[in-house]
């Protein structure tokens, strides 16, 4: 486990090795609600990990504090900055990934849409509005962003109303990649009644990806 400062703070960060032959590392930050050692997080970072990608997962601060809501963006971008400071000291010739679930990876969105300099931007579960609130779009810097990007959300995400998410692209600058996952909720969960298990989802999740990757 790393431990990173953060201004006069710190947090903890565990780097994962690729189980095959590295293509990348991917620096993934968690959901609002989930912390780096959630069972989402490690099941995506072990998807991911299969298809040759070091995973990087870290606490933003107000989770490593164990404090309740999350901190505003601005932190949490410095927080995700720092790691990925440390990460390019750790891995300097692999070609870096960032992105995350949720509001981590609208962080790193934000990132992006700054001029942050990355290989891809690899989203999970995009939050593009609250549950039930398709007026509050999360939209707004997205077409700044320059560097490919994949973002995978389910079909039964209320964070994500597809039609919204497609009206939404058709203002993206750059190469983005939208993949839906059928029956999948915003934790990538499906019904027993689709004949899928969550297992089934993140190898999807994988294959994905490392289809995304070789187009690089």
């Amino acid at each position: 486990m790393w431990r990173i400062p953060v201004g006069a703070e710190i947090t903890s960060a565990i780097p994962d090795a690729a189980a095959t032959e590295r293509r990348g590392v991917y620096v993934m930050a968690h959901g609002a609600g989930g912390n780096m050692n959630d069972k989402a997080m490690i099941g995506a970072a072990n998807a991911l990990r299969r298809i040759g990608l070091d995973v990087v997962r870290f606490n933003f601060l107000y989770k490593e504090k164990g404090a309740g809501g999350p901190d505003r963006m601005p932190k949490l971008v410095d927080c995700f900055t720092a790691v990925v400071d440390r990460v390019r000291e750790e891995y300097p010739r692999a070609p870096l990934y960032i992105g995350g679930r949720s509001m981590g990876g609208r962080a790193a969105s934000m990132m992006a849409a700054d001029g942050f300099d990355a290989a891809g931007l690899l989203l999970l579960a995009y939050p593009l509005h609250p549950p039930g609130q398709h007026d509050k779009l999360r939209d707004a810097h997205l077409p700044a962003i320059t560097m490919p990007v994949l973002c995978f959300n389910g079909t039964r995400d209320t964070f994500c109303e597809p039609t919204l998410m497609m009206g939404v692209l058709n203002k993206a600058k750059t190469r983005w990649t939208m993949h839906w996952i059928e029956d999948a909720d915003h934790g990538f969960h499906v019904p027993k009644k689709s004949g899928r298990s969550d297992a089934d989802v993140l190898e999807e999740v994988a294959e994905a990806t490392s289809a995304w990757l070789g187009t690089l």
